[in-house]
């Protein structure tokens, strides 16, 4: 299960939600010509946070982060499967909210304090939490998502988001 997101103007958000299927397209697309080009994350229109969407999730509820950056806040597509299930959205507004707090919280707090056995013991995927530097696997992966969404907030853009 791998956390993907995908940056859309306004107009496309607007079509992604009248249209799944041209808005299922329209990720793949994208995926296919990003996969060659491999652009920088100011630029970039597709990210992922590889298998560290769970362990993201769950350090981020702890400090009651305002915007569900690992699953989106806004249904469409219902009864759709993208993989893991329907896509979500975040309009401009709720991205550039959640850029403003990515920013503000480091991944050194979002860290402090836990141990590595409470992800174990909530059973947050992909588990093998037992490495006593686990938690420092998931920190290129926030840094990328901070960077990302503080891009797309830059530019105005919402955002799709799903697990594949």
């Amino acid at each position: 299960m791998i956390g993907e997101y995908l940056r859309l103007t306004a107009a496309e958000l607007d079509r992604a939600i009248q249209d799944p299927d041209w808005a299922l397209g329209f990720v793949e697309e994208v995926q296919d010509a990003e996969e060659e080009k491999k652009p920088e994350l100011a630029v970039a229109r597709h990210f992922s946070t590889y298998k560290t969407w769970d362990m993201l999730r769950f350090l981020l509820a702890r400090t009651e982060f305002p915007v569900n950056v690992i699953h989106g806040e806004e249904p469409f597509a219902e009864g759709e499967d993208w993989g893991y299930g329907p896509p979500r959205y975040l309009r401009p507004e709720r991205v550039r909210l959640a850029a403003g707090a990515l920013r503000a919280t480091s991944y050194a707090q979002l860290i402090s304090g836990v141990e590595p056995a409470e992800l174990t013991s909530a059973g947050v995927y992909p588990l093998g939490w037992a490495e006593a530097n686990s938690l420092e696997w998931g920190r290129p992966w926030y840094d990328g998502l901070t960077q990302f969404f503080d891009a797309a907030a830059r530019a105005d853009d919402a955002m799709l988001l799903w697990l594949d």
